[in-house]
């Protein structure tokens, strides 16, 4: 990186502080500029004399990052880069403090008025008397020639603000979009994004409601990451169980297996990745045992570089095998969820194998109280699963209201299996759930939200 015209006499790193969010570990340093505006570097991993490192230039936006506005796409793109970045393990945020692309907070909503009005977000700007986009990187320049980094792959669907970087110095080698998902009160704001200043957002037609075009699993992963770790962050410590979601796939005729206890292979190879990325958002992976004794699955992240999430299997009669994939993995021993019953030499064998017993109560068919184990996992320090199966304890979680989250993947066939191996639930307020988004991954559409539950009916009705 060269020294440019431009770049302040000086732009001084004041603090640094070690910030943990639910994306992963960051230090965040500030930086106090010549004209006293604080800006902010979040950085993980050392980025000291970095070639190609991952980049995002952010400018601030309090309506949406602070009060959640549904008028833009910032605070979902701000997410989307945390959680690109914790994907890698390597990479920079800086968060410039310029409101409004660079208007100030006060012209904003003077612009939201004009906006109200018929005019889009560049004329607003105009009317105002500033330019449509009033940004400037000097600061973000120099911030990345105080860590020495080399060059940059950018976070951005922004090629003006690649080139207002590259004409301060800093060598970009690359760009990668973030396309947050689209809402009806966002639209007019990114078609005027895309066609009048020549952000790069994949719109090859009309927008697309509450979703994104197609880049890939990658940046699908991206949207539907920031909005669940979003959902997840703290949720054990308010409510005393481990935020839950449920992901499964299913035939467009309802069927997640040709029939019970046969495994059915649906997801393409893209949702399969998909799978993966959220195995390694998730401090645990559940099934039940009907699972494990007819997929003997592994429930790594094997697709992609990331934590593997630990196994956990409801088994109330322990009847896994001793040589199935899940206990034969030393370095990854397996939690069984279980009923204080079961022989106790298949309990000692399997804790000589090096599983964990975590018991609960029973249910009156003695099957694992899912609500009383739920809180045992989150004493464990479990504060998020991730579960994958079987039928019934999907269907189980379900009954129980303890889904907190639904990532559902449909796949493009007909199966025309019997009733039992479909999932079948009346608890569910018709047939969406709420804060739906859908995308095509591959030839697969996914499909995620939140459960709508029906409120219980007032007593003589």
């Amino acid at each position: 990186m060269n020294a440019a015209a431009g770049i302040p006499r000086w732009v001084r790193k004041m603090a640094e502080a070690r910030i943990p969010t639910e994306f992963g570990t960051f230090t965040m340093h500030l930086y106090r500029s010549e004209a006293g505006e604080d800006h902010v570097a979040l950085t993980m991993g050392n980025v000291a004399g970095c070639d190609n490192l991952i980049t995002r230039v952010h400018s601030e936006c309090f309506t949406s990052e602070v009060l959640g506005s549904l008028r833009c796409d910032c605070s979902l793109q701000l997410r989307q880069a945390l959680a690109r970045i914790a994907l890698e393990g390597l990479g920079i945020l800086i968060y410039l403090r310029q409101e409004g692309r660079g208007i100030g907070l006060m012209d904003k909503l003077l612009a939201y008025n004009l906006q109200d009005q018929g005019y889009d977000t560049v004329d607003a700007n105009l009317l105002l008397g500033h330019g449509s986009d009033d940004r400037v990187y000097d600061a973000a320049a120099r911030i990345l020639r105080d860590f020495g980094v080399k060059s940059v792959r950018m976070l951005t669907n922004n090629p003006l603000k690649i080139q207002g970087l590259r004409q301060l110095g800093v060598a970009v080698t690359g760009r990668e979009p973030l396309v947050a998902p689209f809402h009806p009160e966002s639209t007019s704001y990114l078609q005027t994004k895309a066609i009048r200043m020549g952000h790069e957002i994949g719109l090859s037609g009309p927008l697309k409601l509450n979703g994104a075009s197609n880049n890939g699993s990658t940046n699908v992963s991206a949207d539907l990451l920031a909005e669940l770790t979003g959902r997840a962050s703290g949720f054990a410590m308010h409510h005393g169980r481990p935020f839950v979601t449920v992901s499964y796939a299913q035939s467009l005729d309802g069927c997640l297996s040709s029939e019970q206890g046969k495994p059915l292979a649906l997801s393409g190879q893209e949702s399969l990745t998909l799978t993966h990325r959220l195995r390694a958002a998730h401090d645990a992976v559940m099934v039940g045992i009907g699972t494990v004794l007819s997929d003997n699955p592994r429930l790594t992240v094997r697709r992609i570089a990331g934590p593997n999430p630990r196994p956990i299997v409801i088994d109330s009669r322990l009847r896994i095998p001793l040589d199935c994939n899940l206990v034969a993995d030393p370095g990854r021993p397996v939690w069984l969820a279980t009923v204080d019953s079961g022989e106790p030499s298949k309990r000692e064998a399997l804790e000589a194998a090096g599983a964990t017993l975590v018991r609960s109560a029973a249910t009156g068919d003695g099957r694992v109280d899912l609500a009383d184990m739920l809180p045992r996992l989150a004493e464990r320090g479990i504060h998020s699963v991730m579960v994958e199966g079987g039928i019934q304890v999907i269907r189980s979680l379900l009954a129980a209201q303890l889904v907190d989250y639904l990532v559902v993947t449909i796949a493009p066939r007909f199966v025309g299996a019997e009733m039992t191996a479909r999932l079948q639930t009346d608890l569910l307020a018709g047939p969406e759930f709420n804060h739906v988004q859908c995308l095509s991954v591959g030839s697969d559409l996914i499909l995620w939200g939140v459960p709508a539950w029906k409120k219980p009916q007032p007593r003589g009705t």
